[in-house]
């Protein structure tokens, strides 16, 4: 049964809304600086290597032990570091309504009495929840393994990137999938890195944070970050 909650999570018709978001990519389309299939294994892989191999994954892996350890403290904290470390206001705005979406939906669908209490949690202000946050709380209340969660985030971060790339350069979907597939072999490793640091979140990858910054005042835009 975990195994198809974690399909159903994952399926791109979940309506969680992150199709509306490219988190900088159409800003570095819109500049030049992503605008063919070598610029986008460029910035994929630094995706995958530091937005979830130093902040996201890690926060997944740990998020998850929160919950099985019943420490919504823990939670509450982790999700403010995340928060303080995007210094993108939009990327802030829309990690935390993909977050707070994907909570009260999948309570909806399968109600949980620890999905409960963060939801009540969130509408009291004390927690946001991020993305991460949320993906891993719904992982560990569906029975999802902790590794295998955060395999999944990082499968849902990639295949969304690659969605949106496939609006906004000229890549076709063959080219766009071979190299959504060359990115996914090397995923192991990095959730491997993830769990054998078991370390606290981070973040530096300045050229990314400056896209998201830089979508917001695009003239025109397909994604809202």
């Amino acid at each position: 049964m975990a195994g198809l909650a974690l399909l159903h999570l994952c399926d791109s018709a979940f309506p969680l809304g992150s199709f509306a978001y490219s988190d900088g990519l159409e800003a570095a389309a819109t500049d030049g600086r992503v605008a063919s299939t070598n610029d986008l294994r460029a910035w994929i892989d630094a995706c995958l290597d530091e937005s979830i191999g130093r902040m996201e994954g890690p926060a997944v892996w740990q998020a998850w032990g929160a919950v099985a350890d019943g420490d919504w403290r823990a939670l509450e904290l982790l999700d403010d570091e995340l928060t303080a470390l995007r210094p993108s206001s939009g990327a802030r705005r829309s990690t935390r309504a993909m977050g707070a979406r994907l909570l009260t939906t999948w309570q909806a669908l399968s109600p949980d009495p620890r999905l409960a209490d963060l939801v009540t949690r969130a509408h009291g202000g004390r927690l946001a929840p991020v993305l991460p946050i949320a993906f891993a709380v719904v992982c560990a209340c569906a029975g999802v393994d902790r590794r295998r969660a955060v395999d999944a985030f990082a499968y849902t971060r990639l295949a969304a990137t690659i969605s949106a790339a496939m609006r906004l350069i000229p890549v076709g979907q063959s080219d766009a999938h071979a190299l959504l597939a060359r990115t996914l072999d090397r995923v192991p490793a990095v959730v491997d890195r993830i769990i054998e640091r078991d370390a606290a979140v981070e973040s530096f990858s300045p050229a990314l944070d400056i896209e998201m910054m830089r979508q917001q005042h695009l003239h025109s835009r397909l994604f809202r970050s």
